[in-house]
């Protein structure tokens, strides 16, 4: 059973930045594809960003491109996403989440298997 905490999140200014992490546990993730999700109030869960198990394949949702980098430490069993110029439309909970199959990147929720249990990212003046 893979276990996922995330942390990082917080309240920032707009054009301000944060990192997220996604922490594993229970099985080593190197075999794990994997998405960060958000979900603001009152709308549906929004895929972001994903990565394959190998690290060298990732997506982006249109909204986050060239803002947001995913990315991996296996060594470190965590995953990482680095949010830079938010804006206040990217106010959310963030989740992520893992995939057995680890050569999968896409932003299906019931394609992923394993979720954390979200952390607050607020960007207000």
């Amino acid at each position: 059973q893979l276990q996922l905490v995330e942390s990082g999140g917080g309240l920032v200014q707009p054009g301000g930045s944060l990192r997220l992490s996604c922490k594993a546990s229970g099985l080593p993730l190197e075999y794990y594809a994997f998405g960060w999700f958000r979900q603001a109030p009152g709308k549906e869960r929004e895929g972001i960003s994903c990565i394959k198990s190998s690290g060298g394949i990732t997506n982006y949702v249109d909204s986050v491109k060239g803002r947001f980098t995913i990315s991996r430490d296996n060594a470190a069993n965590t995953v990482y996403l680095q949010m830079n110029n938010l804006k206040p439309e990217d106010t959310a909970v963030y989740y992520c989440a893992a995939s057995r199959v680890g050569s999968s990147c896409h932003f299906k929720p019931l394609g992923y298997d394993y979720w954390g249990q979200g952390t607050q990212v607020t960007v207000s003046s």
